[in-house]
């Protein structure tokens, strides 16, 4: 064995290598990627395999001329069952592992269809840490059942279960680090503002948007009312979806600042409250939510989207109404966490949420 191997396993706690020609018959201490490029990356041989006399070869066009042997000591783990330990800690409600650990590192998955909800600050402390990474997707992505999450791992190839254990307990202090909230399945009431619209003096382009937009989210559309520029009509009609069974009121139109746009006034004057009114999103700046108290002793949020909704397949409802029926309480604060990530770049053909808009 040349120095310069000998010298670097003295850095690896628990690590002897032999020469590859002298393994048959011993057991791999760690898996053996193979990569074949544009074709296959993977494992070649799994943790715990015995070599056999015909793997010689293989293991040298792999470019193995050592293999590792583990002697781990009392107080140290392998990756793979550090990575078990590290993932059990981070993920919370309808996340799950996916399998057993391949290569050191154990995937973590969707369990149920819903939002993804992660602790970014905690996310970043915890790979601040010594020996440990996690690596998810974005906050807040709408996502299915099965669907990757992320993945966890040791960095070491042996590790001090003290360094493990110090993450394990960060992740579980600050639980859960990594979750879904499921979505519930929302009955709508849609109140499409406008004199022009609601005389007819123009062709309305809100309705099949609001549709496509429910029916992404499997909610139901109790009804769509029009309404004149009038507050009590506007008002009117918003009692009446809600004595219909609504429990998710949406307005459109009437947002701006002209004399006419009042959908805002009338919305405050139903009784909502924790009303937010504008965004630090484009497009989507005139953008209004509040919570209604409804006789039930639930809050029934009433989103308003400006005229924008109508022209952008994208704006800031496509990014909020996620969060709301899975039961957040959406505020200025978190309206404001969107202004580093929110501005739509209105490519010629939008691959949303497959983007920076948002994140």
């Amino acid at each position: 064995m040349c120095d310069t191997l000998q010298s670097d396993l003295k850095l690896r706690s628990g690590v002897v290598a032999i020469p590859v020609a002298d393994a048959a018959g011993t057991v791999l201490a760690h898996d053996i990627t193979e990569i074949r490029r544009g074709e296959f990356k993977g494992r070649a041989f799994r943790k715990g395999h015995v070599v056999a006399p015909e793997d010689i070869d293989y293991l040298r066009n792999l470019g193995k001329e050592h293999l590792y042997v583990l002697k781990i000591a009392d107080d140290e783990m392998h990756e793979d069952d550090a990575a078990h330990e590290l993932v059990s800690a981070l993920i919370g409600q309808n996340v799950q592992m996916d399998g057993e650990p391949k290569e050191g590192k154990i995937g973590i998955l969707a369990s149920e269809d819903g939002i993804l909800k992660v602790n970014a600050e905690a996310l970043r402390a915890f790979n601040e840490l010594q020996d440990v990474m996690c690596a998810t997707i974005h906050n807040n992505t709408v996502i299915k059942k099965g669907r990757m999450l992320g993945g966890a791992r040791a960095i070491p190839l042996v590790v001090k279960k003290s360094s493990i254990q110090r993450a394990a307990d960060f992740a579980r202090t600050n639980y859960p680090i990594i979750e879904v909230k499921k979505m519930r399945r929302p009955n709508v009431g849609v109140v499409i503002t406008g004199s022009e619209v609601f005389y007819g003096r123009i062709k309305d382009g809100f309705k099949p948007v609001i549709e496509q937009k429910i029916k992404s989210v499997d909610g139901n559309i109790v009804d769509i009312l029009y309404a004149p520029d009038n507050l009590d009509k506007i008002e009117q009609s918003m009692r009446d979806l809600i004595n219909a069974g609504a429990d998710l009121l949406i307005t459109t139109g009437g947002m701006s600042v002209d004399p006419d746009d009042i959908t805002r006034f009338a919305i405050k004057n139903i009784g909502a409250k924790d009303i937010c009114y504008g965004a630090s999103v484009l497009p989507g700046a005139m953008f209004l939510i509040g919570y209604i108290d409804a006789a039930s002793s639930i809050q029934i949020p009433v989103l308003g989207i400006p005229a924008c909704g109508m022209y952008y397949k994208t704006t800031i409802f496509d990014l909020i109404l996620p969060r709301v029926l899975a039961g957040e309480k959406i505020g200025r604060k978190e309206i404001a966490y969107y202004s580093h990530g929110g501005l739509c770049m209105t490519c010629q053909t939008c691959v949303y949420p497959h983007c920076p808009f948002g994140k």
